[in-house]
């Protein structure tokens, strides 16, 4: 099975790419939204998130929170679980 990984993002936000670095080191493909000047998809963003706070990143349809979840997720190992990586 595939992961899909969907980011909301806003141009100035040093949080998303922080995130989306993380991703990236991680070679995992992602969507992104940018929401910067986008209300449909913010209000998108939150009704499925049911949370106000940027980014906003779901892994296959589940949303995980932000960047510091990302990173929590990371650092517990759980991330590479869930991307299906093994650890070199």
């Amino acid at each position: 099975m595939s992961v899909k990984i969907e980011i909301y993002t806003k141009v100035f936000c040093s949080y998303c790419q922080r995130a989306k670095e993380l991703l990236r080191i991680k070679g995992m493909n992602f969507v992104e939204y940018d929401i910067t000047d986008d209300q449909l998809k913010a209000a998108e963003m939150l009704k499925r998130s049911q949370q106000p706070t940027i980014p906003g990143i779901f892994i296959n349809g589940a949303p995980i929170g932000g960047c510091a979840e990302l990173f929590d997720l990371d650092e517990k190992g759980e991330l590479d679980a869930l991307f299906k990586l093994t650890p070199s």
